[in-house]
């Protein structure tokens, strides 16, 4: 990128030439394909056309400049499967690039292809839909490679890795083993980590490659290397819709992880075609990187934020996406993402698709002027409906993510009693720099795919100077632990978020940073999933709790003021009460204790039921006591209603 007066884009900039409308890209029916670039710093646009994603161009063809600095030209013909790219002149430079608003491409994106997307929709796909609106959103973050790629995950060895793998059933209609757990823990969103076109694998190479896919390189065309063949552009089309199909049968409905912070590389398409527009700079004309991946993109300029928004709505209307988790969104605008949350109220009904993300970047960025960016401490300023990762109780119960050593709340932090309170009312009280509106805008987690497991966390934690660990035993200290931690965030106000594998002691062998390790460090283990399924029957039974209690599923507003009784009596022991409501006014008493002892703690007056305890989480006991004192075993949490 060169540093010259391109660079000066603004308002007025944006004032005379943003284009509104949404049919840029190449549109292809069968009696023409309108190709339409948006270039208005351009003085030549030409088109080539090719067989495939290999052969030369067979012919080449100039665009003509028409309305606000969109290039455009119409082919008589159908050229469905038909491959392109355009060479754009612009500041004395000419620059070949495919087109940014691809839907379809060749082996690593390199080539666009012109596709009849009618052509690309599984049988049946036209009558897919999700399951009903669930009464708690419960998210299962997963990646497409991870889930089936373990010899004892139950899928042939030709689709284990692929998009292939959700929708695959033997000839007995059977599913893999993968599927049918997945299907059975009950949650309600499966969140997949980037499935759009990334640069970081190698399409046509060792299929051992393995990337997280935070390397955006077609935003609007699905990754060829989960696909079954990667050079035909509609292929990984149809595979991915198989997928989403899939899913949604078995009750699933599906968020889509979107990267629009950054691009793979800052010499992408959208800068080839308008040089200098599409990426942030500081005042000396060198690139921020508040991404830590080299490059911002300029949300807050017009046609930066018509792209996501416009791709956002590809994706729900498309491929049928139920939500979407934004990547580093403090880099975005609270004005751009109340927009898209709008926009997808407008277009399939408020509440239908998921909105959150992560409320923070990497460094700092120079935001457009007038617009605020999507972080945190911003978010009075959000939608309701737009929630964001806490990563505040993250830290709170299994200890600082960056600091192995370092406990939290379930392993011997001191110090955090009140922290954990704050986290159960789902932050809707006046502390600290995190004041949701709602309790709908908060995440609860305490793991995901960046950082240690939560297995690996505690178990690094347990580890003494000197000392060994094995991050294959099940240890019954670990398993409390790991309890402990589920049961916490099961029983706070908010959103509910897990990592694939959590419910089985997941490992990574100690790698906090696994996002290019070999696919054996990153993938699920299967047969851990049947050696730890005491655990995993655990997690089922939280699920089910959850969703079975309306005074924990509340997001209003209000709904903190259900918690009441918030009393720490040590370190490591806290308690509290929730009004359920229901027509006879019920009251849950929650208490969590992780030392190493016993802890007695008087409920009040009535007669109390154990719901759940540190072994059982699907009980219905009644409590035997003499002045209603109830015994909490240590490491363990208790869940009683009256």
């Amino acid at each position: 990128m060169n540093n010259d007066k391109r660079m000066d884009y603004d308002k007025e900039f944006d004032r005379w030439n943003a284009y509104d409308g949404c049919d840029l890209g190449a549109t292809c029916t069968p009696v023409r394909t309108v190709f339409k670039l948006w270039s208005p710093e351009a003085v030549r646009v030409e088109l080539f056309l090719y067989q495939n994603d290999t052969d030369p161009a067979y012919d080449c063809r100039s665009l003509e400049l028409t309305d606000r600095g969109v290039w455009t030209l119409t082919l008589d013909g159908y050229f469905h499967g038909t491959y392109y790219d355009y060479e754009v002149e612009a500041h004395g430079r000419s620059a070949r690039t495919a087109d940014p608003y691809a839907v379809a491409c060749g082996r690593n994106g390199l080539r666009s292809m012109a596709v009849d997307l009618s052509r690309t929709d599984p049988e049946g796909f036209e009558c897919d839909a999700p399951p009903p609106l669930p009464p708690e959103n419960i998210i299962y973050e997963l990646h497409v490679k991870d889930f089936s790629h373990h010899p004892d995950s139950g899928v042939p060895e030709e689709y284990r890795g692929k998009f292939k793998a959700f929708a695959w059933r033997d000839k007995a209609g059977r599913l893999p083993m993968c599927m049918e757990h997945l299907r059975s823990l009950g949650v309600s969103h499966v969140q997949l980590l980037p499935i759009y076109d990334f640069g970081s694998v190698d399409e046509g190479g060792d299929p051992e490659q393995f990337n997280w896919g935070y390397d955006p390189v077609n935003y609007n065309v699905p990754e060829g290397s989960y696909s079954t063949d990667p050079s035909d552009g509609a292929v990984r089309i149809r595979e991915c819709k198989e997928m989403i199909q899939a899913l949604h049968r078995n009750g699933l409905r599906v968020v889509m992880d979107v990267v629009y912070n950054h691009t793979y590389a800052a010499d992408s398409w959208l800068e080839r075609s308008v040089p200098g527009y599409y990426y942030r700079q500081w005042a000396d004309g060198t690139l921020s990187n508040g991404s830590g991946c080299g490059n911002d993109i300029a949300a807050g300029r017009a046609m930066a934020d018509n792209y996501i928004l416009h791709s956002v709505l590809y994706w729900a209307r498309e491929y049928h996406i139920d939500g979407f988790r934004f990547d580093l969104m403090g880099l975005l605008t609270v004005e751009l993402m109340n927009r898209i949350q709008r926009a997808l109220d407008a277009a399939f009904g408020k509440g239908e698709k998921l909105v959150y993300g992560e409320p923070w970047r990497a460094a700092d960025s120079p935001m457009e002027p007038g617009t605020a960016p999507a972080m945190k401490g911003n978010a009075p300023q959000l939608d309701p409906r737009i929630a964001m990762f806490c990563d505040t109780t993250r830290d709170a119960i299994k200890g600082d993510c960056f600091h192995s050593e370092q406990p939290g709340f379930v392993n011997g932090g001191a110090g955090l009693g009140e922290t954990i309170l704050c986290a159960v009312s789902g932050w809707t009280g006046e502390v600290g720099d995190f004041r949701p509106r709602a309790c709908s805008q908060v995440i609860n987690y305490v793991s995901a795919h960046d950082n240690y497991t939560l297995w690996d966390k505690l178990a690094l934690c347990s580890l003494g100077a000197g000392g060994k660990i094995s991050y294959q035993e099940p240890r019954e200290d670990l398993l409390a632990q790991n309890k402990l931690a589920a049961f916490i965030c099961f029983t706070c106000l908010g959103n509910l978020f897990l990592q694939a594998g959590e419910e089985f002691g997941r490992t990574k062998q100690g790698d906090g940073n696994s996002y290019q390790s070999s696919p054996e460090v990153n993938r699920l283990d299967w047969h851990r999933a049947w050696t730890f399924g005491a655990l995993t029957d655990y997690y089922r039974q939280l699920i089910r709790l959850r969703k079975s209690l309306p005074g924990l599923c509340d997001k209003r507003p209000e709904a903190g003021k259900r918690i009441t009784a918030g009393t720490v009596y040590r370190d490591g022991v806290v308690s509290f009460q929730v009004e359920n409501g229901g027509p006879c006014g019920e009251q849950l008493f929650v208490a969590y204790n992780a030392t190493d002892h016993d802890y007695a703690i008087q409920l009040p007056s009535g007669r109390w039921t154990i719901r759940a305890d540190g072994t059982d989480a699907d009980q219905h006991k009644p409590l035997i006591s003499h002045g209603n004192w109830v015994t909490v075993p240590p490491r363990s949490g208790m869940l009683l209603q009256r």
